[in-house]
C-alpha cells in the first residue's frame, strides 16, 4: 500500500509512502514528527533511523474453526526485513536513533540464548557502523560451552556481535539491568561509549515504535474503507509492543480492543511493566483500561508442548503462514482456545493479529519438530525415461 494518497483523518500525512521506497531512503536518518493525537505524550524522539520495510501488509488469514461471522486478519511485521526482522525493528528505529544522537560507539542488550531482539539489535548496530555487545542468558549446563550457530546466534555472530553467557541462575539471582550495567562499566574503562537497550527494547523510548505502529495501520485502514477492527491481538513477552499499541489504540481513531498474551511473565506483571512505560510518556492512563493481557507461557518461555509445536505445524500446513513457537505460536493458540471456549466473545468480530516474527528461533526446535515435517521420498525414475536435450543440466 506503500505510495497512495490518504486523506481526510485527523494525524495522518496527505502521502502514504515508505521512506525505503526511496534510493537511500533505507538506513536514513530522518525528523520524527508524531500523530497530531499523540503529540501531548512526553518525551517525544526527535529522530529515527529507517531499519525496516514499511509499511507491513494486512491481509485476510482463513483460520480454521472460527466463531461464527468471525474474521481474522494478519499483520504482516515478521515482513518488515529478512536478519532485520519483527516488531523489534520498530523500536529499534527510536533506540538506535538516540544511540548514535549521544555519540554512542557501541551497544549493550540482553536476552536468551535464541532473542530475536538481541539478533535484530546486533544487525542494526552493524548497518549503523556500531559494535554490539550480547548477554545471552542459557542453561547452567551449557553456559561454559560453544552456543553454537543455530538460528539467531548464526546471524549474531556472522555480523561479529560479542557474546557473552550467562546462566539462567545468574541471571535470576544478578538481573538483566545490573547485567548490562556490569558490562557497561567495564566498556567505559576501556575508554569505550556505549548505550544500554533493555531488555526486548522495551523502554518508554521503544514503546513509540508500536504508537507509529497504530499510525500505519490507520493509514492502512483509510485505503480500504469497508474494513475496521474491532480487536488486536499480540504476543507479549517484554511489553514495550503492547504498550505502544494500546496507547496508539485508545489516542487514536481506531480506538480498539488490544489483546496480549503472555508468553513469560503473569499478566499482573505485565500491567505493572506496561503502566511504567506509558508514565514515562505521561499518558495519564491505566494499563488495566487499555489492554487486557491473558497468560499464555505454558510450561515456561521458550518451553512448548507437543500439543503447541504440532499446531504451529498445522497453522503452516493449512494457511501458509508460519509461526514461531516462542510468541506469535503461543499467542495463537491461546486465541484461537479463547475463541472454542468462548465463542460469543468474539462472535462476528473483526480481529487483527500483528505477526512478530521470530522465523529464525524456528530452527532451535527443528529436532523437536522433525517428526511433524511434511513428508519426502526419493523420485522414482523409470529407466525408459527419455533424455530431452537442455533440461537435465546442472547449474
Amino acid at each position: 500500500m506503500a505510495g497512495v494518497t490518504a486523506t481526510g483523518m485527523a494525524g495522518v500525512p496527505a502521502t502514504f509512502s515508505s521512506a525505503t521506497a526511496q534510493i537511500g531512503g533505507f538506513l536514513s536518518k530522518k525528523p520524527y514528527a508524531p500523530p497530531l493525537w499523540a503529540t501531548h505524550l512526553s518525551p517525544m524522539p526527535c529522530h529515527t533511523f529507517s531499519l525496516g520495510h514499511f509499511p507491513t501488509p494486512i491481509h485476510k488469514w482463513n483460520l480454521p474453526n472460527l466463531p461464527e461471522g468471525t474474521e481474522v486478519w494478519i499483520k504482516r511485521d515478521d515482513l518488515s526485513g529478512m536478519q532485520l526482522s519483527g516488531n523489534k525493528v520498530r523500536k529499534l528505529e527510536f533506540l538506535m536513533a538516540d544511540a548514535v544522537a549521544q555519540g554512542a560507539d557501541c551497544v549493550i542488550t540482553v536476552g536468551g540464548i535464541q532473542s530475536n531482539h538481541c539478533r535484530a539489535t546486533a544487525v542494526a548496530a552493524k548497518y549503523l557502523n556500531l559494535d554490539c555487545y550480547l548477554i545471552l542468558r542459557t542453561s547452567k549446563l551449557l553456559v561454559d560451552k560453544d552456543p553454537g550457530l543455530v538460528g539467531n546466534l548464526l546471524v549474531e555472530r556472522l555480523v561479529g556481535a560479542h557474546v557473552d553467557l550467562v546462566s539462567k541462575e545468574e541471571y535470576g539471582k544478578i538481573g538483566s539491568v545490573a547485567l548490562a550495567d556490569l558490562l557497561k562499566k567495564r566498556l567505559l574503562e576501556e575508554g569505550r561509549k556505549p548505550y544500554v537497550i533493555p531488555v526486548g527494547g522495551s523502554n518508554s523510548l521503544g514503546t513509540w515504535g508500536y504508537i507509529e505502529a497504530i499510525r500505519e495501520i490507520e493509514q492502512q485502514i483509510q485505503q480500504s474503507a469497508d474494513v475496521q477492527f474491532d480487536d488486536i491481538v499480540v504476543a507479549c513477552g517484554s511489553g514495550g509492543t503492547i504498550a505502544g499499541l494500546a496507547l496508539g489504540s485508545r489516542l487514536s481513531s481506531l480506538n480498539t480492543k488490544v489483546h496480549a498474551f503472555s508468553v513469560c511473565d503473569d499478566p499482573e506483571y505485565f500491567y505493572d511493566y506496561v503502566q511504567g512505560l506509558i508514565d514515562g510518556l505521561n499518558s495519564g492512563l491505566d494499563s488495566h483500561d487499555i489492554v487486557s493481557i491473558e497468560n499464555a507461557k505454558g510450561l515456561g518461555y521458550a518451553m512448548n508442548t507437543a500439543e503447541e509445536l504440532k499446531f504451529v505445524k498445522d497453522i503452516a500446513a493449512s494457511t501458509g503462514i508460519i509461526l514461531d513457537p516462542v510468541y506469535s505460536g503461543k499467542a495463537v493458540y491461546g486465541l484461537l482456545k479463547d475463541m472454542a471456549g468462548n465463542p460469543a466473545k468474539w462472535k462476528g468480530r473483526k480481529v487483527l493479529f500483528i505477526h512478530t516474527g521470530g522465523l529464525l528461533g524456528l530452527y532451535d526446535k527443528a529436532d523437536q519438530l522433525s517428526s511433524l515435517a511434511g513428508s519426502w521420498r526419493r523420485m522414482d525414475l523409470e529407466d525408459s525415461v527419455p533424455r530431452q536435450d537442455g533440461t537435465g543440466k546442472m547449474f
